[in-house]
């Protein structure tokens, strides 16, 4: 799908720190984590929430009352008039919702709306389904998070087998797969210098506990140290794999919005008047059963073809890695350099909440171009089930 119409204020958009799995965010409902994040961030620029005149909620992982969700996170964060239908597409929840978002401007329904994406991995729910036909009335019960990561119901295969099956038909490397995820480290590196001021540009601090525990959360918490040296020690995590702990992105929890609008609403509520962010594209492919990690090459290249444009047009590229095959396929087919690739960081690093995990990475797309003095950027990502989709945004100013 090709967009004319549909723009993202500079500056209208937030993320709060992502916290390792059974960190400080564990205990804590997402979706009203999400709406203090929102509320913290209307305030600190001065937007009027009321003002918005749609929403959309994308969310993965069951949180109690989520049968409200949409409506109910709206009203917690000051839009009580705005509605949200739910989200869920697993990694790529985030950029659905933006491209929902955005067909609405693009159709005239609404001149604005507000995409709030929030998970928690951590606790996931238990869920028993009831049965009257089973021994016993026995039921049948899920661990919602665990049984999901690793067993596809149509292609019988954990996620981390899918990128596997990928590596051994693209013909990856151990060596290759280290490579990339010790290059990732070093770019999160340079989002930390100078006190964190690439990613203080978006992040919202998160206060939690209360007394003498009470404490800020302000950068991304539970990244772990990573060199090559480090990697080349780890065992795979699959036998005779390519693969290790480290070479992989990890559940973590927290949450992610932005606002989309038409030009002149965009125009208003921007940080900087003179930088323009308009969504050119969106695209989406489904990849054979059981090579996910794949998926995003289809997906690019629809991706870039709804655009009408060709990779030598885009100036920066993001993506979400959740294994790094992904990130070396994605480079072998379109003749990218994996060094230029995901600068100042990706969610194989900043760790994986689901349903924000695509917003955040748009995000740091946005702002990377910025530095850069504008272009076409692309956002290229793999979710649950072998599908992929691609997002490209044009930053001016």
């Amino acid at each position: 799908m090709a967009f004319s119409k549909a723009y993202i204020p500079y500056g209208g958009y937030w993320s709060s720190p992502y916290s390792k799995w059974q960190g400080s965010f564990a205990n804590l409902h997402a979706l009203e984590l999400a709406a203090q994040t929102a509320r913290k961030f209307f305030e600190m620029r001065k937007i009027d929430v009321g003002r918005l005149e749609n929403g959309y909620l994308g969310m993965t992982i069951p949180q109690p009352s989520c049968f409200y969700g949409g409506p109910w996170t709206m009203a917690m964060l000051g839009g009580e008039r705005i509605t949200a239908p739910v989200v869920n597409q697993a990694c790529i929840t985030g950029i659905v919702c933006t491209k929902l978002a955005a067909a609405d401007i693009e159709e005239g329904i609404v001149g604005s709306s507000l995409v709030v994406t929030a998970d928690r991995c951590s606790n996931g729910p238990h869920l028993y389904y009831p049965s009257q036909v089973k021994p016993g009335a026995t039921g049948h019960s899920e661990d919602w998070v665990w049984d999901n990561f690793g067993h596809d119901p149509w292609a019988k295969n954990a996620m981390i087998q899918t990128a596997e099956n990928v590596a051994k038909e693209h013909g990856v490397t151990r060596e290759q797969n280290d490579e990339v995820a010790a290059r990732r480290y070093e770019q999160y590196a340079d989002a930390l210098k100078d006190d964190a001021a690439f990613l203080r540009k978006f992040m919202v601090p998160v206060e939690v506990g209360r007394g003498k525990k009470a404490k800020t959360i302000s950068v991304d918490e539970g990244v772990f140290p990573t060199t090559l040296e480090g990697l080349q020690t780890l065992k795979p995590v699959l036998p005779d794999g390519t693969l290790t702990f480290g070479a992989q992105t990890h559940p973590a929890d927290g949450n992610t919005g932005l606002i989309v609008g038409t030009k002149e609403m965009a125009a208003e509520l921007s940080a900087d008047s003179k930088i323009e962010i308009q969504i050119i594209g969106f695209g989406t492919a489904r990849e054979k059963k059981g090579y996910m990690a794949a998926a995003t090459l289809p997906a690019t290249h629809n991706t870039l073809a709804n655009a009408g444009l060709k990779i030598d047009d885009i100036k920066a590229v993001k993506t979400h890695n959740p294994f790094a095959t992904n990130d070396v396929v994605l480079c072998k087919e379109f003749g990218l350099d994996f060094k230029d690739v995901n600068n100042y960081g990706s969610s194989i690093v900043w760790g994986h909440p689901q349903g924000p995990t695509a917003l955040r990475t748009l995000i740091e797309l946005i702002e990377e171009l910025v530095l850069r003095g504008g272009g076409y950027g692309l956002y290229a990502g793999c979710a649950a089930g072998d599908t992929a989709g691609g997002l490209i945004i044009k930053v001016t100013g």
